[in-house]
């Protein structure tokens, strides 16, 4: 599939920033099943980019302006060619040992209630691949997915206590389960583009990935109960969301921010998803 991604952050400041500073992993990388085309990121103003990789093999670009600045936008534009492979993950660039994702972080601490559902799903299954098919399930099945407008991350325990939960900690809890069982388990920024069986594919999106002795890295998307196909370009990994956060930023001034985000991740025969 050949997916077509616009991805376009605004800020608007009701007092003018003196400076800004913004951290964004937004570039996706060439890997076994994902082929960057082309992929340009533009900001609206003067400024400075510098681009270098973070410990886990992310593009990071940082941008920094001085002031004053009523109103940034920074524009992604590009064009990635997908093969599905059942969320199987070759050919990237791996920086981290494996074993390092077995490490918990706030996001995906756990407690009793993760610990008893993550032992109790992978009781009747077989293999650890098995019990990874069975927890993404399970989490599935016990957790809503809802939009992210207005919302922050929790964490693992408190978005499983509530039942409902952005996909990004519903990733965390996969993750956190993955994790108390011995697998290691790694968070997964990215776009979707929409297809008709998928339920949660509104351009910017979230999954982990397990790692396997006999298979590498694997993908699964606990939102949309399927390990990633086609339809998911992989950006940017980490032990939880602050490693792989889109978007970081600090500044000087610009008291009365207001933030707008509009992403699209469209199949080149035009097929189309907006958030």
């Amino acid at each position: 599939m050949r997916i077509r991604i616009s991805h376009t952050i605004s800020y608007e400041y009701a007092e003018p920033a003196r400076h800004i500073t913004q951290i964004l992993r937004l570039t996706p990388l060439d890997h076994d099943g994902q082929h960057v085309m082309s992929w340009r990121i533009e900001p609206s103003i003067d400024g400075r980019m510098r681009a270098t990789r973070d410990a886990h093999g992310n593009v990071v670009h940082s941008f920094y302006a001085d002031g004053p600045i009523s109103s940034l936008s920074i524009h992604i534009d590009g064009v990635v060619e997908t093969t599905d492979l059942a969320g199987v993950v070759r050919g990237g660039i791996e920086r981290v040992p494996c074993d390092v994702y077995r490490r918990d972080t706030l996001l995906t601490e756990q407690d009793e209630a993760l610990r008893s559902f993550a032992e109790e799903t992978a009781g009747g299954a077989g293999t650890e691949l098995s019990q990874m098919h069975a927890l993404m399930a399970a989490v599935n099945g016990r957790m809503t997915c809802v939009d992210a407008t207005g919302r922050t991350g929790v964490g693992a325990a408190a978005a499983f206590q509530a039942k409902e939960a952005i996909a990004q900690d519903i990733a965390h809890v996969f993750m956190a389960c993955a994790r108390h069982l011995g697998l290691p388990a790694r968070y997964v920024s990215g776009y979707v583009a929409q297809a008709e069986d998928l339920p949660h594919a509104n351009g910017a999106h979230a999954w982990a990935e397990v790692h396997f002795d006999d298979y590498g890295w694997i993908g699964f998307d606990c939102a949309n109960a399927i390990c990633p196909i086609d339809t998911h370009v992989r950006v940017a990994v980490g032990l939880d969301f602050a490693d792989a956060a889109p978007v970081r930023g600090a500044r000087q001034g610009g008291e009365g921010e207001l933030l707008n985000v509009l992403v699209s991740a469209r199949e080149a025969e035009g097929r189309l998803s907006n958030q």
